[in-house]
């Protein structure tokens, strides 16, 4: 498989180095991060040759005497070198029993810097604090950018177009990318879905009703970016003759959630300055698992685009939100640190009316922070009313 280097989060940890804190490597199943964990180890080996590196690949059958806390313990304290910085690099800690206590007993050492990664099943986000006692930090990777997957193709300017076309199409699970024949690449990216929904949350979450749990994910596929509340689901599974409440909804969404499938991106009140917390939406993590999924089915190109900016925006560290004013709705509210965004997008802003619906509720919020609409322009970036109208690929190419 083709490697590239993904800086942002290569830089990430690079800038946790040293910290006190146990570093988790997060996110969905076939995201990377056991080649990213991979990549840093040898960064660290390349850029300070005298250190004490500990690299243990539970997966790898020669490790396996290694799946019991006290022994995986007892293997690294005999690794550990006095008067050099030890770092330790555990991929899969699932795999071994017990794993927290020996992790957390490392830590309260204070001799280690230690980094991590593991199965969703186990490592899910609501996990986390009640693993491990010491301070930990995630350090969350989603599947391949645009960027990244322009990289992976070996990117020319002019080229631009086709590939996001194909990116919307794809997505960003790298390991699909093997496959010469779209069924298969399907396929692939069918069977990380399936072991989400039955091997991380029907084992990890006991779930005794599998065809609600399917349907309900089918659903908030075929609804991204639509306000959805577990009473809403729960009728239209019901009026579907599947039986289930909107507690087990509830219930299902937020375990969806925490295996980083979803992401709930809640409302805010743009004039009155506040958070609501009714009628949320939830985006995908990956399109490419919308089109393997649900085929064509549905495809509302808007929808998918905004949910492609959504994940970038989380990707580039922002909180996102959506934004309410008066009875208009702003696709997203972005904070980071003290800066602030409003985006609107679109598939296609070539016919007045649709430009019109689009910069109406920009031009409406009073505030001084920037304002944009990305959409399928296929043309350099200019201004309307103060809102920059910005191409969709080429947002997502100038924002790395």
């Amino acid at each position: 498989m083709k490697l590239i280097e993904r800086p942002r989060y290569l830089d990430r940890l690079i800038g946790l180095r040293g910290t006190p804190d146990i570093k988790i490597i997060t996110g969905m199943r076939r995201s990377g991060k056991s080649k990213l964990l991979e990549a840093f180890s040898q960064r660290v080996k390349e850029e300070s040759p005298g250190q004490n590196l500990i690299y243990i690949d539970l997966v790898d059958f020669e490790n396996e005497s290694l799946k019991e806390a006290a022994a995986l313990h007892r293997y690294i304290e005999n690794r550990y070198r006095e008067g050099v910085e030890n770092l330790l690099f555990i991929d899969e800690i699932q795999l071994c029993r017990g794993f927290e206590r020996a992790v957390n007993s490392l830590h309260a050492k204070g001799k280690y810097d230690i980094y991590l990664t593991g199965s969703n099943a186990f490592l899910l986000s609501a996990d986390l604090a009640t693993l491990f006692t010491g301070r930990f930090i995630e350090v969350h990777v989603f599947p391949f950018s645009f960027t990244e997957y322009c990289a992976y193709h070996s990117y020319r300017n002019a080229d631009a177009d086709t590939l996001f076309d194909s990116y919307a199409e794809e997505g960003g699970l790298a390991g699909s990318y093997l496959y010469r024949s779209e069924r298969d690449r399907k396929t692939y990216i069918e069977d990380v879905y399936k072991t989400i929904l039955y091997r991380d949350l029907v084992e990890k979450y006991n779930v005794v009703d599998r065809t609600a749990l399917e349907r309900l994910s089918e659903f908030l596929l075929d609804n991204i970016g639509n306000v959805t509340s577990p009473n809403k689901v729960s009728n239209t599974l019901v009026s579907g003759q599947v039986s289930t409440s909107h507690v087990t909804v509830g219930n299902y969404i937020r375990y969806l959630c925490h295996a980083y499938l979803f992401y709930k991106v809640k409302r805010f009140d743009v004039k009155g300055k506040r958070y609501l917390t009714s009628a949320e939406k939830y985006y995908l993590c990956d399109t490419g698992i919308r089109q393997a999924v649900l085929g064509t089915r549905n495809k509302d190109y808007g929808r998918i685009y905004e949910n492609i900016v959504c994940i970038e925006l989380l990707r580039r560290g922002y909180e996102v939100y959506i934004g309410k004013l008066y009875e208009k709705e702003i696709d997203f509210v972005a904070k980071r640190g003290g800066e602030q965004l409003y985006i609107q997008v679109s598939d296609d802003i070539s016919r007045p009316e649709t430009f019109r619906r689009e910069y109406e509720p920009l031009l409406k919020i009073r505030d001084a922070y920037p304002k944009m609409i990305v959409a399928r322009t296929k043309h350099e970036t200019y201004s309307y009313e103060g809102i920059s109208v910005v191409d969709l690929p080429r947002w997502l190419k100038e924002g790395e």
